[in-house]
């Protein structure tokens, strides 16, 4: 490698580094070409680029990014995996990685400009996706709404069912019929013209009465109208 091909890798790794969100830094001692293409390719699909350079190149890329911790990391063969996407995630696939294959181990890395120790990647790689984790955040302030949306309906179904039988047993008027028209007072009845009889007088005795009466009169008037027998006889003598 000549002088303007290391320059060119030590401007590679000093983008890298500036555009990680997460570094991890690996022993990679015994693993062979084959292993590291299969671990390449299952942390490219977490978002991750794993690369090994040598460590005076990558002093320099350090050095030109501004990241003093990553030189400390540099001691024996070291591989980076610069992360771009989900840290737990390309923490996971390493630690599977190793698991089956009895390599790799972390060396320590940074993440948001923090140092991270091997005690901290170890956690890190237990850690759900961010996925997973958004998702139990989203279910845990989601559970008490949920109980209360419930609570809501619980009462209110009760409530409607509780004044659906109230109308039924007839406590209240539907919201639907109409009110029941209010009853008319009763005619007065009209005062009679003459005066209603006395009470103990019963009807029949009363046209006896007035019958008598009448009788009575016009005998008187036949009375008064009738000549004297004297009176006729002077009349005519004369």
């Amino acid at each position: 490698m000549n002088k303007e091909q290391k320059a060119a890798v030590v401007d590679e790794v000093a983008d890298q580094i500036k555009g990680a969100d997460a570094i991890f830094a690996i022993d990679y001692r015994g693993i062979s070409v084959k292993q590291a293409m299969e671990l390449r390719r299952q942390l490219s699909e977490t978002g991750a680029r794993f690369q090994i350079v040598k460590n005076r190149l990558t002093v320099r890329a350090a050095d030109k990014a501004g990241a003093e911790d990553l030189k400390q990391l540099l001691e024996g063969p070291t591989a980076f995996a610069f992360v771009a996407g989900d840290p737990a995630v390309a923490a996971k696939a390493i630690a599977t990685f190793r698991r089956q294959s009895g390599l790799l181990e972390f060396k320590g890395g940074t993440m948001a400009g923090e140092f991270l120790t091997v005690e901290q990647l170890d956690a890190i790689a237990r850690l759900p996706a961010r996925d997973a984790l958004n998702a139990q955040f989203v279910g845990v302030l989601a559970s008490p709404l949920t109980g209360l949306v419930r609570g809501l309906g619980s009462l209110i179904g009760g409530l409607a069912i509780q004044l659906a039988q109230i109308k039924e047993q007839g406590l209240v008027a539907g919201g639907t019929e109409e009110p029941a028209a209010e009853a008319e007072p009763p005619d007065e009845p009209e005062p009679a013209d003459e005066e209603p009889a006395p009470a103990d007088e019963a009807p029949g005795d009363a046209v006896a009465a007035a019958e008598t009466a009448e009788q009575e009169q016009e005998e008187q008037t036949e009375t008064s109208e009738a000549p004297s027998e004297g009176g006729d006889t002077e009349s005519e003598e004369g």
